[in-house]
Formats: C-alpha cells, structure tokens, sequence
C-alpha cells in the first residue's frame, strides 16, 4: 500500500497523481489521506457543529478530487479515501505505519517554489518510518533516468536496491552518483584522481553486487568532484527520482535526517525519495 497526503491545493493534486502512478507501476493499493483538527471530526453538538459540518464537507471535497485525479489517469489502481484526525504530520506518519511509501507534496503554503518545504513535508521527511517520496515540481522534460547518491556506507545499500527497483519499474536507466571530496583551492591534483578512481571501482563493484533481481536495467556510475549537495542537485536534473538516504546522528539517529538530505528537500530539482534504515 501507499499513502498519499493531499491538502486540496493544485500542487496537491499533481501529487495524487504522482503516487497514482507509482501504485500502477508497483501494482498496489493507494490511500488518499487529508488531515483535518481532531475537532472536526467530533460529533459532540455544541455551537460549532454546524462549522464542523461544512468544514468535513470541504475535506471531502478535497479527497474526491484527489481520488478522481487517480482514477482518472490510472483506474486500474485501487484507491480508498480516508480523512485523518489530528495534525497532519502525525495523523500521516501513523497513517503509512504498515505501507510501502508515504508520499507527499514539497511546497508549504506561501512558499518560495522550488527552495522551501512545507512544514508538513518537512515533518514527515525527518519522522517517519516507512521509505518516503516527496513530490517536488516535475521536470518539463524527463531524460528517461532514475538518479541515486550513494557514499560508500551500509545504509547506501538500500538507497540503491530501491534505486534499482524503480529504475527497473519506469524502465530507465540508473545513475548511481558519489561525490568525491570537497573543492581544493589550489584545483583538483593527481593525488585527487588516483583516489577518485580508487572510488569509483569500489562504486562500480558495489553495483554488480546489488543488480541480482534487476540485471535489464542500464546502470551508469559516477564519482563527482565536489559537495553533495551541489553534485546531486546537477545529476538529478531533468531525472524521474532523486533517490537518498537519511544518515541522522545524535540522539534520535535514525529518525532525523543528515544535512546532504535535509538540503536536498529544500532544492532537489525533481521529486525526492528519502529511504529509511
């Protein structure tokens, strides 16, 4: 199953859509999830039951026309339509406990498209426990490719078994980047090379190791010379996904994401899956 969240806004729609098609490609269930007050959902009486009547009414509103955007494109998928009690953020990581994915929409409310996150997406990134995707504006023109960064660590191993399975569910090729080091002042040395291919080989193994269950899919390996961020915000542009890990420290390690993926919510060039330890 996948969880979608939808909050009635156009980008919210397109989101529906997105996780339409990723159910179709996957051949499971879609739920279609909107979070309102746990108020609005009481039926107590009192002096605003008539507010709580049109503000459900309007949440319906907003989940039918998710769902109609679903079938619409894809009416093979099995779609259900839930409304959800409580903040959006946890009524929505609750919601996908059991799912394959959570996917959610990238932009907040009066925010600078293409550089801020809502607090919703942003929320569900950081805290959920299921493998998350969110849906930042598509690219005009699909170059047919699913990107993955990787850095060498255990976690980087699911980042691309899940890389490879969407890559071989579109059809396209894998692109499995690594940035190398940081920027020297003084340029890029023989030193740096010798070590960039050193990388690269380890990279490349890594590969071979992990394309059992998808050996159809084309697999390109990449070691850049440069800072993460930067360096994958250029490999995925024009990509179908983004693909990363999480990689958080500290005190919840495992539920706050690193610094690469907390940057890559805010500018990632095409819709971004964060997958989970």
């Amino acid at each position: 199953m996948i969880v979608v969240g939808v909050d009635g806004s156009r980008a919210g729609l397109e989101t529906a859509a997105w996780a339409g098609a990723e159910a179709a490609l996957r051949g499971t269930p879609l739920t279609v999830a909107h979070a309102v007050a746990s108020w609005v959902c009481e039926n107590n009486g009192g002096h605003y039951t008539e507010v709580r009547r049109w503000l459900r009414e309007g949440a319906r509103t907003v989940l039918a026309a998710a769902e109609d955007r679903v079938r619409r494109g894809h009416p093979g998928v099995e779609v259900t339509a839930v409304l959800l009690p409580g903040d959006p953020r946890t009524a929505l990581i609750e919601a996908a406990e059991d799912a394959e994915l959570l996917v959610v929409g990238s932009h907040g409310v009066g925010g600078v498209r293409g550089l801020l996150i809502g607090s919703v997406a942003h929320g569900v990134a950081a805290h959920a426990r299921t493998d998350v995707v969110l849906v930042h504006e598509r690219p005009e023109a699909s170059r047919g490719e699913v990107v993955a960064g990787v850095d060498g660590s255990a976690e980087g191993l699911r980042v691309l078994d899940f890389a490879l399975a969407e890559a071989g569910a579109r059809g396209v090729r894998l692109r499995a980047v690594q940035a190398w080091a940081w920027p020297h002042p003084v340029g890029f040395g023989p030193a740096d090379r010798d070590g960039e291919q050193d990388v690269l080989r380890e990279l490349r193994t890594l590969l071979a190791g992990r394309r059992g269950r998808h050996p159809d899919v084309e697999v390109v390996a990449e070691v850049v010379h440069g800072h993460p961020v930067e360096v994958l915000k250029e490999a995925a542009a024009g990509a179908d996904l983004l693909v990363v890990g999480t990689r958080g420290h500290g005190r919840l390690a495992g539920m706050i994401i690193g610094s690469v993926s907390q940057a890559l919510l805010h500018h990632a060039p095409c819709p971004l899956a964060v997958v989970r330890r």
